[in-house]
């Protein structure tokens, strides 16, 4: 085990694992890991619940810390989302796993994802955040904390995690033997996710894609078709970038089959749930690599601003608010092909 111990898959967050280590040997009842996704909340949770369930406090080494790391540890239970949002459910899903004795340890972890989005389910998770099982300590994660489930995140110790900046980026993946200039450009294109960054540095299209973006107001010609020609281009190279996804989520698949047939089925989580996460894992991606996309084509526009007089300024600055707008809109899962077609006729009046 390196010198971060059960942490050692985690890229920075000192401040967030501090705040764990210290509350492992008397921990309370949940803990809401808040922040965007990308940042290692999978391994900070199994981390701390090695500490958890180790009968020397996570020492890394011994078969229980292997077992909680690789998720597999029958008191280590993570619970994904059936539909599109934490459902009632769902959520009675994790009570009646709350109630439940440990198997092997002294307590059993819970972990629940995408806590924002159980705006249904608040009052029935409230209940069980209030009234907890002595057995069970919850990890929940979430994206922010939007203001009707404030009063379920008072219920938890919040542990804020940071996006990481370029430079930290750029030096954990030269250190993993990325070629520099590679190196460079995955960590401007992650929006500081250490998990993006690593699935970027291996992709041998990211130049070619950022330089599509870039190429946008140069190609466009005032004609609708064009536009639309663009939008879908430009939404099926953000298809493709998934691919190194892709790839670990095969690879996934494969060690919870190796799994299952070492400690179990019952030990891991089944298929359907993992493939359900891999799906929105993969949306995720296509809106993150949108959103890096837009980015690229607003800085496009600023270096138009630098360089224009003052009749082509507004035009531009017209066009960059228009991008601004549209990476907004993506919080909302518009239809993206729709949603880019509609930006590029908008930026073709200004282009024309």
């Amino acid at each position: 085990m390196t010198p971060g111990g059960v942490f050692s898959e985690v890229v920075g967050q000192e401040p967030a694992l501090a705040l764990l280590r210290a509350s492992a040997d008397r921990p309370v009842h949940a803990y809401l890991l808040v922040g965007p996704p990308g940042l290692g909340q999978r391994a900070i949770a199994r981390g701390f619940a090695a500490m958890l369930l180790c009968p020397d406090g996570g020492c890394g080494q011994c078969q229980v810390c292997r077992r909680a790391l690789s998720g597999v540890h029958p008191d280590l239970v993570e619970v994904e989302r059936v539909g599109a949002v934490l459902s009632v459910d769902d959520a009675a899903e994790v009570v009646r796993l709350a109630q439940r004795r440990p198997l092997e340890a002294a307590r059993q972890v819970l972990v629940v994802s995408d806590l924002h989005t159980a705006r249904l389910a608040a009052p029935v998770l409230l209940k069980t955040l209030e009234e907890p099982a002595g057995d069970s300590v919850f990890v929940l994660f979430a994206d922010f904390v939007p203001a009707e489930l404030a009063t379920v995140a008072s219920r938890c110790v919040r542990v804020d995690l940071a996006p990481l900046v370029p430079a930290v980026l750029a030096q954990t993946l030269r250190g993993e033997g990325v070629d520099p200039r590679r190196a460079d450009e995955a960590a401007r294109a992650a929006a500081g996710s250490i998990e993006r960054a690593r699935l970027i540095a291996g992709d041998a299209h990211l130049a070619e894609r950022r330089a599509r973006w870039r190429s946008v107001p140069a190609r466009l010609d005032g004609t609708g078709a064009t536009a639309a020609a663009l939008a879908a281009e430009l939404v099926d190279s953000a298809a493709q970038s998934a691919e190194p996804l892709r790839t670990r989520q095969a690879q996934e698949l494969a060690a919870l089959a190796e799994a299952a047939d070492k400690f179990g089925p019952r030990a891991v989580p089944g298929r359907k749930t993992v493939e359900d996460r891999h799906r929105r894992e993969e949306r995720r991606w296509r809106t993150d690599e949108l959103r890096a996309g837009l980015a690229v084509l607003a800085g496009a526009y600023g270096e138009r601003m630098a360089d224009a007089d003052a009749p082509r300024l507004t035009g531009w600055a017209t066009a960059l608010a228009a991008v601004e707008d549209t990476t907004r809109e993506l919080i909302r899962n518009p239809n993206e092909t729709l949603m880019l077609e509609a930006l590029l006729v908008r930026l073709s009046a200004v282009s024309g």
